[in-house]
């Protein structure tokens, strides 16, 4: 079994994902950790490389993590990419969305190249998120719900789809 999350930076899907996983028994794989793991901090490959090399250090990533299977958290970009997009048509996605009052405190640190403030992650939300919601199955809001109910509305909902097979 493959689920998989989805969504802008800052939605909450590694710390969800984490939890997930071990509430459906299953692995946990965060995709932008194995790139930190296999080439380094994230900022330093864009700033080093740019994003088209991170990028497609990032789509290996996901190919080998949809192979595996578990909960897969996808970083908030990979889904720009049209073959990751293509492997998401035959997985259950869950896209998790964040309200922007909701995530200042998340997006400081300077981790995420492509968000330095929260105008910068509002585009960056808008641009993405016709693509976001086309490629999610189910769609759960992270704002300010306890992370434990969402978890639980989630593997219900896995629950449920696997009983439908």
């Amino acid at each position: 079994m493959t689920i998989v999350l989805i969504g802008p930076p800052a939605a909450g899907k590694t710390r969800l994902g984490k939890r997930l996983a071990k509430r459906l028994g299953l692995t946990f794989i965060d995709t932008d950790a194995r790139v930190v793991a296999d080439h380094g901090p994230i900022s330093e490959i864009f700033a080093d490389h740019g994003e088209p090399h991170f990028r497609a250090l990032e789509r290996a990533a996901v190919a080998a993590a949809l192979c595996e299977g578990g909960v897969v958290s996808l970083g908030g970009g990979a889904v720009l990419d049209t073959d990751t997009r293509a492997d998401l048509s035959r997985r259950r996605v869950v896209l998790l969305t964040v309200q922007p009052e909701a995530i200042a405190q998340r997006i400081t640190g300077g981790k995420r190249p492509l968000v330095s403030d929260i105008e910068s992650w509002k585009r960056l939300v808008a641009e993405r998120a016709e693509l976001y919601a086309s490629l999610a199955d189910y769609t759960a809001d992270t704002s300010s719900r306890p992370i434990d109910a969402i978890v639980e509305e989630i593997a219900e909902w896995v629950e449920q789809e696997e009983g439908h097979r």
